[in-house]
C-alpha cells in the first residue's frame, strides 16, 4: 500500500465528514458537499479529478428531466449493475441535509449522456415508495441482493430523531437508533416490506454492509443505547420466493470493532476496509482484507501504509472509495490560528506499481491527448482580442474546475450569471443556437477598458458570420452598453421589430338580440299594447 499526499486546488472547503464518492462508468463524483456553491455548480455534484498530486473538482450538470437532489450527508448508497437494458446507477436513500433535516426519499442517479468533449450529464430520478416505507434516517446501509433471478434492496440500521411524542425542550435534537428491522425494497415497483428478526435485538449505525448474491454481511457498527461497538458479524440471507420472501439471520462473533470505515473494492467481491474508529477517541489504523465466496466471508489483516504524523496524531478522519484499489482520506487541519487549508488529503493505493508508475487519476472528465481535442471552429466559447496567456482561465480544460475564490468574482464566472438585463440564456435548459456551440452558449468578451466582461453572443443577436470573423482576428469587441468607446469593431444595432397592435376582442361579449317578425305580427302587437 502507498500513501500519497494530495493538494486540493480551491475545493477543500466543499468536503466535510459524511460526503460520498460515487463511481459511475469509470468516473468518480463527489456528492454531499458542504452547502451549495452560489454559481459554480447548481446541481451539487462534482466530478473528482486527481492528477499529478492535485485534487480538483468539476461541476456536473443534470438533464432536463432530473429532479431536485439535496446535499445529503451520511446517506445509504448502493451500486446497481446494468441489467435488462437498465443503465448502471446508484441508489441514494436518507441522509442529513445541511439544515439537520433527515430525508426519507430514494433517488436513482445515472449517466444521461456524454458530450464529444467528455463532459458528463447525469440524470436523477426520485423513486416513489409504498407499503412499509422506512422512516427518515442517516448512518444506515443499502445493499442490492440477487435471488432466483430477481433483485431487491436490503435496508438496515440508521439513526433518526426521537418521536415527536417523546421530545422535550432538553432533548429536541436528540437522536436514537432506528428499530432493528430489515426493509426489503422492490426496485421495479417500489414496494417496501418490513421484517423483524429475533436475532437482531439492537439497532446499529455506521456499520459496513457487503453483499454477494442473496447474502448481506453486516460488519461492525455502533449501538447508541449501550454506547458500544461490538465485534460481531451478521449474515442475512434473503430468498425471494413467489409468495413472500424468506429471511434467515445468523450472528457470528468474528467481526471487527469498527465504525465509519472506508470500503474500497480490489477485485470480484474482494474489499479492503480501512479508516474508521475503534472507540470514541481512538482511530482504527489497521487495514483488513475481506473476501466473499460461496463458503462465506474471509478476513485477513493487511499491512497498512506508512501513516504520516498528521494522520497518526489527528483525532478525526474521513473519506471514501475512489474506485478499484484506491481511496481518499481527509484529515482536518489543526492549529491556532487555523491554517488556511481546511483539510489535508491523501490517496491510498492498494495495488502494486506497474511499470514503475501508479495511476493517480480517479476521474478524467476531459481528454489529455491532443488528437482528442475539438477543432478550433468547434470550440465551446469564442475569444476575441485575447492574448494566449489570458486563455489559461478559460472553460476549456483545467480552467473549468471549481474555484472557491471565483464565487464573488463575476468576471471569471460570467457563464453562470446574466450578462445583461435582457439575458434569457439558462445554462441548464439551454439549446444550441449557433453551429459552433457544443455544450455551452457562445460568449464574447467586451473589452471595456482593462476589466471587461463576458456577454452571451445570443443576447447580442449577432450573426454567426460575424462571430467567426471576430474569432479569426485580434480585434476588440464592445457590447451595446459600451459602444461609445473607441473601437475597431462596431456592434451592429439591434433590430427592433415593429409591434403589431391587434384590437382586443371581448371573449364573453353577448350579441344583441334580434327578432324577425312579419308585418302581420307587428300589427297584432301594436293593437295589443294600444
Amino acid at each position: 500500500m502507498t500513501l500519497q499526499p494530495l493538494t486540493a486546488v480551491n475545493c477543500a472547503g466543499l468536503m466535510q465528514p459524511g460526503f460520498s464518492l460515487l463511481e459511475l462508468e469509470g468516473d468518480v463524483y463527489l456528492f454531499g458537499q458542504k452547502g451549495w456553491p452560489k454559481r459554480s455548480c447548481p446541481t451539487g455534484i462534482f466530478g473528482v479529478r486527481i492528477k499529478n498530486g492535485e485534487l480538483k473538482l468539476r461541476a456536473i450538470s443534470f438533464s432536463n428531466n432530473s429532479c431536485y437532489l439535496p446535499p445529503l450527508r451520511c446517506p445509504a448508497i448502493a451500486h446497481v449493475e446494468p441489467h435488462d437494458g437498465s443503465p448502471e446507477c446508484y441508489l441514494i436513500h436518507g441522509g442529513r441535509t445541511p439544515n439537520n433535516e433527515l430525508s426519507s426519499s430514494l433517488y436513482m442517479l445515472s449517466v444521461d449522456s456524454r458530450g464529444c468533449n467528455r463532459k458528463v450529464t447525469l440524470c436523477c430520478q426520485e423513486k416513489e415508495l409504498v407499503g412499509d416505507v422506512p422512516s427518515a434516517r442517516y448512518g444506515h446501509t443499502l445493499s442490492v441482493i440477487l435471488s432466483r433471478g430477481k433483485s431487491a434492496c436490503v435496508l438496515f440500521g440508521g439513526r433518526s430523531y426521537m418521536p415527536p411524542t417523546e421530545r422535550t425542550t432538553e432533548n429536541w435534537n436528540s437522536v436514537v437508533d432506528c428499530p432493528p428491522q430489515v426493509f426489503l425494497i422492490d426496485l421495479e415497483f417500489g414496494c417496501c416490506t418490513a421484517h423483524t428478526l429475533p436475532e437482531l435485538t439492537d439497532g446499529q449505525s455506521f456499520h459496513v454492509a457487503l453483499a454477494r448474491e442473496d447474502c448481506v454481511y453486516f460488519l461492525g457498527g455502533h449501538i447508541l443505547n449501550s454506547d458500544c461497538r461490538p465485534p460481531r458479524l451478521i449474515r442475512l440471507r434473503v430468498e425471494l420466493l413467489l409468495g413472500s420472501p424468506v429471511l434467515t439471520c445468523t450472528v457470528l462473533h468474528e467481526g471487527l470493532t469498527i465504525t465509519s470505515a472506508i470500503v474500497a473494492p480490489v477485485g470480484y467481491h474482494e474489499y479492503i476496509v480501512l479508516g474508521g474508529y475503534q472507540s470514541e477517541t481512538q482511530k482504527r489504523m489497521e487495514c483488513t482484507y475481506i473476501g466473499l465466496d460461496d463458503v462465506g466471508v474471509h478476513m485477513e489483516p493487511r499491512e497498512p501504509p506508512q501513516w504520516t504524523s498528521e494522520v497518526t496524531h489527528s483525532r478525526t478522519w474521513f473519506g471514501g472509495s475512489l474506485g478499484k484499489g484506491s481511496a481518499l482520506i481527509a484529515i482536518p487541519s489543526e492549529g491556532n490560528p487555523a491554517p488556511p487549508d481546511a483539510y489535508h488529503f491523501y490517496q491510498v493505493s492498494f495495488q502494486k506499481e506497474q511499470d514503475g508508475e501508479t495511476s493517480t487519476q480517479g476521474c478524467s472528465q476531459e481528454s489529455t491527448d491532443f488528437e482528442d481535442s475539438a477543432p478550433l471552429e468547434d470550440s465551446e466559447e469564442l475569444y476575441f482580442g485575447r492574448e494566449p496567456h489570458e486563455l489559461e482561465y478559460s472553460s476549456d480544460g483545467e480552467g473549468d474546475t471549481y474555484n472557491e475564490e471565483d464565487e464573488e468574482d463575476e468576471s471569471q464566472t460570467g457563464y453562470w450569471i446574466k450578462c445583461c438585463l435582457t439575458c434569457q440564456v439558462n445554462p441548464n435548459t439551454w439549446e444550441p443556437y449557433y453551429s459552433t456551440e457544443l455544450t455551452r452558449p457562445a460568449m464574447i468578451f467586451c473589452s471595456r477598458g482593462e476589466g471587461g466582461h463576458w456577454v452571451h453572443a445570443q443576447c447580442m443577436e449577432l450573426p454567426e458570420s460575424l462571430l467567426l470573423r471576430l474569432s479569426q482576428g485580434n480585434s476588440k469587441y464592445f457590447c451595446l452598453d459600451h459602444r461609445v468607446l473607441p473601437m475597431q469593431e462596431m456592434t451592429p444595432p439591434r433590430q427592433m421589430m415593429p409591434v403589431k397592435r391587434v384590437p382586443m376582442k371581448m371573449t364573453h361579449r353577448k350579441a344583441p338580440v334580434s327578432m324577425k317578425m312579419t308585418p302581420a305580427k307587428k300589427s297584432f302587437l301594436r293593437r295589443l299594447f294600444d
